[in-house]
C-alpha cells in the first residue's frame, strides 16, 4: 500500500539548480561546452581560435580568441543567465543573425563546472580575470580578446559523468565539433591541442579548402561543386561524387546561415537528390551552406540550436533539392575536352556568376579542376538515344574527321598505325583540329566484349559500356514518361511466361500502372502471362525480364500509389534490362555513337548505381607506367 502523498508548498528554484537544469540540454557532454565558446569566440569577431582540451575535456577545456574581448565592467555579467550582448528585442530575436543569443551557454556551464573568464579590449592597458564562481574580477595578463576556462566538468552533478564515454572518445567528439563549426568559417583559423598533443590545425582560406579537409583527402578529386541562387536563397557547397559513398552518414554537414543544423527536411532533400546515383543503403558525403533572410528561419527553436524552423519550409526544400540535383546530374568530362571547358579551374573563390535566370555550378574531375555552365535549358533538353540493334547512322558524330585507312589519331595531332580495332577490315579516322576533339575522344577499340577504348586529347578514355548505356536509357526513359509517357511498342510474336497465381491476380488488378509504364501484359492462362507491347525505347531488351521486373515491384510494394513514390528506382531495373550486354560486339561506328550520347546525358559519369560508367588514363600517367622521360 502506497504511503499518503504530503504536498510541497509552490516555491520559486534557486538559480543555481534552474541552471543546472537548463545545462542538462545546453551541455550534454563535454563538446558541448566546446560548441558553445567557439560560437561565442565567433561572434566576438575572431579571426583566430584555439582549442585546448584535457582527458576528454571533463578535466579542462580551453577556448582562446582574438576577437573585440569583454570590458571589465561587463564581465560579472558574462555567466549570468539569458545576460547577452547579442539581442536586446523581440524583432532583433526574430531576425538574429549571431550564432548565439539566449544567454544561457555560461551560465549552464557555470553550473556543473568551474569557469573562468579572462579578457581584454583593445583600449584596456591589461586583461581581467572572473572567477564565475565568486564573482571576483581580478587583474591579468593576457592579449587582446577572451580565454575561457573550464575545470572538473559535472564536479557538481557526478551522476551525469557517469554516462560519458571513455576520454578519447569525449575527445573525439570536442574535436568533431571544433570541425563542424570551423567548416562554416573558413576565413578564421583554427588550432587543437589534445591532451598535450597538437591536432593538425585549420588556416583561414575559401570555403572549398575548408570543406574538403572537413571531408578528408578521399574527396579532393571526387567531388562537385554547387553555388545556386534563386528567390532570395542561396546554395553553396562541395559534394562528395556519389561513387563515393559510405556506410555511415558521418560526413554531412547542413549549415543555415553559418549554424550547423540537423534538419530532416532538408536532409532528405539531399538524399532523395542523389537517390538514384547511389544504392539505397549508402550514403554520400557533403557539405551544404544555406543562406537566406534571417527573418524567413527560426534559430530559437532548442537551447542547443541545432534545429530551425522555415517560413516556407516547402519552397526551401525544393530550391535544394533542385540545385544538389541538377550539380550531380551535370556528368563531369575529361580534361581537354571542348564543350566551353574551362581547364583553369572555372570560377573564382567568390563563387560562379550568371546572367538572369542562369543557375551556375561548378564542379571538380577526378583529372582537375573543370569549369561548367548548366542552364534549365540544358536540363530540359531532348536527349538521343541508340538502342541495342538499332542502326547507327554512318559516321555519326564524327564529322571532324575523315576516313583513312590505317591510321588513328593520336594526341599530338599526328596519326600511327592501326591494329584492326573494333570492326573487320580496321576504319580509322584522320584529325583535322586537335582542339575539336570532343570530351570522350572517339573509340579505337573494344576489349573482352565490356570496355571502349577511346583516345581523347588527354589520352586514353576505358568505358564500361553496360553502365554507360544503362543511364541513359534511364534518363531517356524518365524524360519520355514525364513529358509524354512511355511509347508502347507492339511485339510481333507475344513473350510468354509462367507466373505463379498471385503475379496473375498483379498483372490484372494493375493493368492501369502497368500500362504507365509502357508495358502490355495479360494472362493467357492460370499460370500463363503474355506480354504483348514494350516501351518503344526498350523493345530490343529482355522482355520477359522486363515484365517479371515490373510485376515484383507491385507485389512488393502494393498498390499504385506506391509504386508511383518508386518510379524512378523501377525505371532504373527496367534500364538495366535493356541496356548493351555483355559481349555484344559493336562496331566503331557504334561504339562512337555511345560515346557522343554519355557526353549529351546528364550524369552520365556513372551508373544507375553508383558505379563510374567511365575512367580517364592522362597521358602524363601513360608515360610514367612505361618510364618514359625518366
Amino acid at each position: 500500500m502506497n504511503a499518503p502523498t504530503t504536498r510541497r508548498p509552490i516555491a520559486p528554484l534557486p538559480d543555481r539548480l534552474i541552471s543546472q537544469i537548463a545545462a542538462g540540454e545546453v551541455v550534454e557532454r563535454p563538446a558541448s561546452v566546446v560548441k558553445e565558446l567557439l560560437e561565442n569566440a565567433i561572434d566576438a569577431g575572431a579571426s583566430r581560435i584555439s582549442l585546448r582540451i584535457e582527458e576528454g575535456g571533463v578535466r579542462r577545456i580551453v577556448v582562446a580568441d582574438d576577437g573585440v574581448g569583454i570590458p571589465a565592467a561587463e564581465l560579472p555579467l558574462a555567466p549570468l543567465r539569458h545576460a547577452t550582448s547579442k539581442i536586446a528585442t523581440l524583432d532583433e530575436l526574430e531576425r538574429v543573425a549571431t550564432l548565439g543569443f539566449r544567454g544561457e551557454a555560461l551560465a549552464s556551464i557555470a553550473s556543473v563546472a568551474r569557469l573562468s573568464v579572462t579578457s581584454r579590449t583593445a583600449d584596456a592597458g591589461h586583461a581581467w580575470k572572473l572567477d564565475a564562481e565568486t564573482g571576483e574580477i581580478q587583474p591579468a595578463a593576457g592579449a587582446r580578446g577572451t580565454t575561457i576556462e573550464v575545470l572538473d566538468l559535472y564536479a557538481a552533478t557526478p551522476a551525469r559523468r557517469k554516462f560519458l564515454k571513455a576520454p578519447a572518445t569525449e575527445a573525439a567528439h570536442c574535436l568533431e565539433a571544433l570541425r563542424r563549426v570551423a567548416l562554416a568559417h573558413p576565413d578564421i583559423g583554427f588550432e587543437a591541442v589534445n591532451d598535450g598533443r597538437a591536432v593538425e590545425p585549420l588556416p583561414a582560406g575559401g570555403w572549398r579548402e575548408r570543406a574538403l579537409a572537413g571531408l578528408g583527402d578521399d574527396y579532393k578529386s571526387a567531388h562537385r561543386l554547387v553555388d545556386a541562387e534563386a528567390g532570395g536563397l542561396r546554395l553553396q557547397g562541395v559534394l562528395g561524387a556519389p561513387t563515393l559513398n559510405r556506410a555511415r552518414a558521418d560526413r554531412q554537414f547542413l549549415y543555415v546561415n553559418g549554424r550547423f543544423v540537423r534538419d530532416r527536411l532538408l536532409g532528405y532533400a539531399v538524399r532523395q537528390a542523389y537517390s538514384d546515383m547511389m544504392h539505397g543503403d549508402r550514403h554520400a558525403a557533403w557539405v551544404l551552406h544555406l543562406w537566406l533572410d534571417p527573418s524567413l528561419v527560426d534559430a530559437n527553436v532548442h537551447p542547443a540550436k541545432t534545429e530551425v524552423r522555415f517560413r516556407d519550409a516547402s519552397a526551401v526544400r525544393s530550391f535544394v533539392f533542385h540545385a544538389v540535383q541538377d550539380a550531380l546530374r551535370e556528368a563531369h568530362r575529361p580534361a581537354g575536352g571542348s564543350a566551353g571547358q574551362d581547364a583553369g579551374g572555372g570560377h573564382g573563390e567568390g563563387g560562379p556568376s550568371g546572367g538572369p535566370g542562369d543557375t551556375v555550378f561548378r564542379f571538380a574531375a577526378a583529372t582537375g579542376a573543370i569549369g561548367s555552365r548548366l542552364t534549365a535549358a540544358d536540363v530540359t533538353r531532348s536527349l538521343q538515344f541508340h538502342a541495342p540493334g538499332v542502326d547507327f547512322a554512318p559516321g555519326a558524330g564524327l564529322a571532324i574527321f575523315e576516313r583513312a585507312s590505317g591510321s588513328v589519331p593520336t594526341a599530338s595531332g599526328g596519326t600511327g598505325e592501326t591494329g584492326g580495332a573494333g570492326e573487320a577490315g580496321g576504319t580509322a579516322f584522320v584529325q583535322r583540329s586537335p582542339a575539336d576533339i570532343p570530351p570522350l575522344g572517339f573509340a579505337i577499340a573494344q576489349l573482352h566484349g565490356l570496355y571502349i577504348l577511346a583516345q581523347n586529347a588527354a589520352g586514353l578514355v576505358v568505358v564500361d559500356m553496360h553502365a554507360a548505356h544503362e543511364r541513359i536509357v534511364y534518363e531517356r526513359l524518365k524524360t519520355a514518361i514525364a513529358d509524354h509517357g512511355l511509347k508502347q511498342q507492339p511485339l510481333l510474336i507475344p513473350a510468354t511466361f509462367r507466373a505463379d497465381p498471385l503475379e496473375v491476380r498483379v498483372v490484372e488488378d494493375e493493368q492501369e500502372t502497368i500500362a504507365q509504364l509502357g508495358l502490355d501484359v495479360s494472362a493467357m492462362g492460370p499460370d500463363v502471362l503474355a506480354v504483348r507491347a514494350v516501351p518503344a525505347e526498350l523493345a530490343r531488351g529482355d522482355v520477359v525480364a522486363l515484365a517479371r521486373s515490373v510485376i515484383d515491384e507491385i507485389r512488393e510494394y502494393g498498390a499504385s500509389a506506391a509504386l508511383a513514390a518508386r518510379r524512378d528506382a523501377m525505371l532504373a531495373t527496367m534500364a538495366c534490362h535493356a541496356a548493351v550486354r555483355a559481349n555484344r560486339r559493336l562496331g566503331l561506328d557504334e561504339m562512337n555513337a555511345l560515346l557522343r550520347d554519355i557526353e549529351r546525358t546528364p550524369a552520365a559519369d556513372q551508373c544507375n548505381h553508383g558505379r563510374p560508367t567511365w575512367v580517364q588514363v592522362g597521358i602524363t600517367e601513360l608515360d610514367r607506367w612505361f618510364l618514359r622521360g625518366q
